[in-house]
């Protein structure tokens, strides 16, 4: 992705920890692994709502 993206991260996040970052763009959602910034996917605001959902109810725990 060659244009800016202003991607924000949660407050939550340790300044030098790895985290997630979310950005709109194109009319979409994009997110990213802070540690590896040139892999990005585009989600869906259903799908996105979705993994919060289950981030928060520990549904992704292992």
């Amino acid at each position: 992705m060659s244009t800016f993206i202003a991607w924000q991260k949660s407050s939550f996040s340790e300044s030098q920890g790895s985290c997630v970052e979310i950005a709109r763009h194109e009319g979409g959602i994009v997110v990213r692994e802070s540690d590896d910034p040139d892999v990005v996917m585009r989600i869906t605001h259903v799908r996105l709502r979705a993994l919060i959902a289950s981030v928060k109810s520990g549904g992704l725990i292992t």
